[in-house]
C-alpha cells in the first residue's frame, strides 16, 4: 500500500508563489509516475504537470513557465514549485502516484491540498 501525504496549500495573492510537496509511503517510491492534478470549483479534475521515474515532466499548457514539478527520491517526495500564481489557478491540489503497469495497476491519491490565489 501507498500512502501520499501533501502539504503547502494556503491562500496567496495574485503574483505570489507556494510549493507543494506530496511524501509517499513505502519502498518503491523510485519505480512510480508522479503527477499533481487539480479541480477547481465546479470544474472536472485536471492534469497539472506529471513526472516520470526518469526524470521527464510534462505540464498542462496554462501552467507552462510558471510551475515545476520535482521529485527527490531519496526523500520519496515530489514537489511542485508554483509561481506567479493566478486567480483561475485556485483549486484543491491532488498528488498521484502511478506504479508501472507490469507492477501494480492500482495507482494512489493523496488527500489534496486547498490552493486558493485571491486578492
Amino acid at each position: 500500500q501507498v500512502q501520499l501525504v501533501e502539504s503547502g496549500g494556503g491562500l496567496v495573492q495574485p503574483g505570489g508563489s507556494l510549493r507543494l510537496s506530496c511524501a509517499a509511503s513505502g519502498s518503491a517510491f523510485s519505480l512510480y509516475d508522479m503527477a499533481w492534478y487539480r479541480q477547481a470549483p465546479g470544474k472536472q479534475r485536471e492534469l497539472v504537470a506529471d513526472i516520470t521515474r526518469e526524470g521527464n515532466t510534462n505540464y498542462a499548457n496554462s501552467v507552462k513557465g510558471r510551475f515545476t514539478i520535482s521529485r527527490d527520491n531519496a526523500k520519496n517526495a515530489v514537489y511542485l514549485q508554483m509561481n506567479n500564481l493566478k486567480p483561475e489557478d485556485t483549486g484543491v491540489y491532488y498528488c498521484n502516484a502511478i506504479p508501472p503497469t507490469w507492477y501494480n495497476p492500482t495507482d494512489y491519491w493523496g488527500q489534496g491540498t486547498q490552493v486558493t490565489v485571491s486578492s
